[in-house]
């Protein structure tokens, strides 16, 4: 019974933390979004304005719109798709944030399928 007792306050405690978030710090600037597909490690860099992000990824170039819901969310969508896949939006979400990266949560606007990445701010 003590180990419950004090089991108790210590998960009120930890139930009230709050990751945090300064997304601010991340709407504009010179990004890389490290990850690995099939063993091998790739790297996008992309750089963003207010309303334009720009990506380059194994030497190609694509350019999205951004439209802001929040100072955490987001959504992208591709200003020359190439297929019918890229022409659906892709909503972002950072949930956590450091002084220099922050981790986020994607997946395409309607569906229940997410996934999750780091990104790392190499410039202002």
């Amino acid at each position: 019974m003590k180990k419950i007792t004090f089991l108790l306050p210590l998960l009120l405690l930890l139930s009230c933390y709050d990751a945090e978030r300064n997304c601010k710090d991340f709407k504009t600037g010179k990004f890389k979004f490290d990850y690995e597909v099939d063993g091998i490690k790739k790297t996008t860099v992309f750089e963003r304005n207010e309303s334009i992000e720009i990506e380059t990824f194994e030497g190609k170039t694509d350019t999205a719109s951004i439209r802001w819901v929040n100072d955490c969310e987001y959504v992208l969508l591709k200003l020359h798709p190439k297929n019918m896949a890229e022409e659906k939006a892709i909503g972002m979400k950072i949930l956590t944030t450091t002084k220099n990266s922050y981790t986020f949560e994607f997946g395409m606007v309607g569906s229940d399928a997410k996934q999750r990445g780091t990104v790392t701010k190499i410039a202002d």
